[in-house]
């Protein structure tokens, strides 16, 4: 089914490859400034490593195959066009809910990261104002339109890249390998079994790392020439952020002590502060470019959810008020408002809701990752399943290695999922809860997704 099916609201084909690439980074880059090193108070440096490679290898196979999907079905609804089409609409409810969870939840947290990060260099600032600013000011961006979006977008993707090679740079004369290894195996020198929880422990920080890079997946639509740019703008994507994720964390736990870096949220202007001293130029550029990587994957997720909200409501899973195309600018305006509501309603609740004895912050990040290892399963199955339903379905890039790519990519899932109840159990269920609730919804409107797809139907 193609998805300018007649009479259906239309997004503008403007982006192209190295904006896709841009949007692709862009999305998770920040996941290299700050939250990864979390993952070092359990696991410890060498621990850590081997789940973030674990984690890398589980990415790179699910991109590498998640483009087979995206190339043969461009949607903007991504992950949901997929599995709709493969198991139909309650399959496209679960993995539209779950990256939905997964687009919406996640900015509001990045969104008091800036707050946080200015509120230190100019402590009159409000976080809580910073953060609401963020949201006016890139929900305008995205919907003015989306050549000006991809082009900040990437500008700030560049920005950001040029600053973790510089951080690498500048401590790389101060490197050890012997301060990395001390203690690399959740506290001891040599491995043994005990430090395995705390590696299982740690998956959501390396996660952190590449989440949300499936976001250029919601931008299909939106592409000039979606068969050939999107292969290319995703594994080019994967491929920079692995190298980028691996050189991080090797030069920052390399600068001295790395427990001075477990648990704070400014891992790389700290491990610089071992190498350059606190008054160095280096350090003042690495604090002040970093705010590049939190905006850049603010502004890329203020995108993607977006486009998933639009989708939803095109198709009757949202009211389709919020898939209304702005007539001037040829964006879902109204979906970029909605999303920033439910953000701008989460920063202001940060205080007032705890569950687990975290505040709501905290919880969302939690919240985000669950809906994205839910959709990378659920995408992973309708691969297999399209495979063999639609064996003649047009595949402009078909997963290499079939079917161990794919496989891979859905039993790391499946480990991190597990991993993530065991150790997150109170917000797995609060997560089972909203798609359950969501479900009751899905149900109650089953006449008004019908009535919708009439037309379709009958000008098929």
């Amino acid at each position: 089914m193609n998805a300018n099916t007649a009479g259906a609201p239309a997004l503008k084909q403007a982006l192209s490859t190295f904006q896709l690439w841009g949007i692709a980074v862009g999305l998770v880059i920040s996941g290299e400034y700050f939250g990864w090193s979390y993952g070092w108070a359990s696991a410890g440096t060498l621990g850590f490593a081997v789940t973030a490679i674990f984690i890398a290898a589980m990415y790179t196979t699910f991109i590498f195959s998640f483009t087979e999907l995206t190339t043969s079905i461009p949607h903007a609804g991504g992950p949901f066009a997929y599995s709709k089409r493969a198991f139909g609409p309650v399959g496209g409810y679960i993995a539209g809910a779950a990256t939905l969870i997964e687009f919406v939840f996640a900015p509001p947290a990045i969104a008091l990261a800036i707050g946080a990060y200015l509120n230190v260099q100019f402590p009159a600032l409000d976080p809580k104002l910073v953060a609401v600013g963020a949201y006016v000011i890139f929900m305008t961006m995205n919907i003015i339109g989306v050549q000006v979006a991809a082009t900040l977008e990437l500008m700030l993707a560049l920005l950001a890249i040029f600053e973790l090679l510089v951080f690498m740079g500048v401590v790389a004369p101060g490197f050890s390998l012997v301060n990395f290894t001390k203690g690399g195996w959740a506290g001891q020198d040599s491995f043994s079994m005990a430090a395995v929880p705390g590696m299982f422990a740690a998956i959501p920080f390396a996660i952190w790392f590449f989440l949300a890079i499936e976001g250029v997946a919601m931008a299909a639509e939106e592409a000039r020439d979606p068969r050939r740019s999107i292969p290319i703008a995703y594994v080019s994507g994967i491929l920079t952020l692995v190298v980028l994720a691996l050189g991080v964390m090797l030069f920052a736990g390399g600068a001295g002590d790395w427990t001075r870096l477990a648990n704070i949220n400014d891992p790389l202007p700290q491990a610089m502060k071992m190498i350059v001293g606190g008054s160095s130029g280096w350090l003042h550029m690495l604090v002040w470019l970093g705010l590049f990587g939190l905006i850049a994957s603010f502004h890329g997720i203020v995108f993607g959810y977006s486009r998933q909200i639009f989708a939803l409501a095109r198709e009757g899973y949202l009211p389709h008020y919020f898939a209304k195309i702005h007539p001037r600018f040829k964006t879902p305006h109204r979906a970029v408002l909605a999303g920033g509501v439910v953000g701008i309603a989460a920063i202001y609740s940060d205080e007032l809701i705890k569950i687990g004895g975290q505040t709501l912050t905290a919880n969302i990040v939690t919240m985000s990752v669950f809906g994205a290892i839910t959709m990378y399963i659920v995408s992973m199955l309708a691969l297999f399943k399209l495979r063999r339903s639609e064996p003649d379905m047009v595949r402009p890039f078909s997963a290499p290695l079939y079917p161990y790519f794919p496989l891979f990519a859905l039993l790391g899932a499946l480990v991190c999922l597990g991993t993530m109840v065991y150790y997150n159990f109170v917000m797995a269920l609060v997560f089972a809860g909203l798609l359950l609730g969501g479900y009751a919804v899905f149900l109650m409107t089953a006449g008004r997704r019908a009535a919708l797809a009439a037309p379709q139907v009958e000008n098929a």
